[in-house]
């Protein structure tokens, strides 16, 4: 583990974000885990991946993006933590009761999976919240039948809070899909 660096992304390193979320988007479960799709993303101009990166690049304060980064330099992981500040409304049109982060686009390459990089990765995903973003909790939502990913949630402290997040589907949210929230409690985890 000691030859894998866990950061936050530099503002420039756009095209490297680019290629992880792509292959993010190439996983077979894939259709389970993000809420874009390789064929919607494949085509977007550089100014696109530019301002994403940008907006969770080191020192930004309303998103943090994490890689780990392998002993080649080449990324191998990453997550994005979003700050959803009280009183606004979340990605779903959601009322956001409280400062909170919410994890999304995580991914590990196959490759690297069940060897703890993804714990490291959460570790500083949540350090950045609980620190630097000062959030209250941190949650994050994921799809009924994606068990591998609800069993590392629950592994590293998240539960399920009972609430089901609309997902996809219609402007009238007919054919959404619902997914399950999992959350953190920041007074749990210290």
């Amino acid at each position: 583990m000691s030859s894998y660096v866990v950061r936050s992304v530099r503002a420039d390193e756009w095209r490297a974000a680019k290629k992880l979320r792509l292959a993010a988007l190439q996983d077979p479960i894939a259709h389970l885990a993000f809420l874009e799709t390789y064929e919607e993303v494949v085509g977007r101009p550089d100014s696109f991946w530019q301002e994403r990166v940008q907006r969770g690049a080191e020192g930004a304060t309303g998103a943090q993006q994490i890689i780990a980064e392998g002993p080649d330099g080449e990324w191998v992981g990453g997550l994005v933590v979003l700050v959803e500040d009280a009183g606004t409304a979340d990605w779903a049109g959601l009322p956001v009761e409280r400062r909170q982060g919410h994890i999304v686009g995580v991914f590990m390459l196959p490759e690297h999976r069940g060897c703890g990089l993804t714990d490291v990765l959460f570790d500083a995903a949540l350090e950045w919240a609980w620190e630097a973003a000062d959030v209250e909790r941190v949650r994050l939502v994921v799809h009924p039948e994606n068990v591998r990913a609800q069993r590392f949630y629950r592994r590293v402290g998240f539960v399920p809070s009972g609430v089901s997040v609309p997902v996809g589907g219609g402007a009238d949210g007919s054919g959404a899909e619902l997914e399950l929230e999992f959350v953190l409690e920041r007074e749990s985890h210290l």
